[in-house]
């Protein structure tokens, strides 16, 4: 029963940190790019537009 409990913990920390990471992208974007069509496309890139933007700016 507690192996079942870690990985639904596990489970919902890996879509939280995906949802935080396609926020973030899309909040980056649209302050940079002024553009609701690049911030969705960025969120869907999510943790990897973010990654490229610190990289990059």
């Amino acid at each position: 029963m507690e192996k079942h409990s870690n990985q639904t913990i596990i489970q919902k920390t890996v879509k939280s940190g995906i949802t935080f990471g396609s926020a973030l992208a899309m909040v980056i974007s649209y302050t940079a790019w002024k553009s609701i069509g690049w911030a969705i496309v960025h969120g869907l890139l999510s943790w990897a537009y973010v990654i490229y933007y610190i990289i990059r700016y």
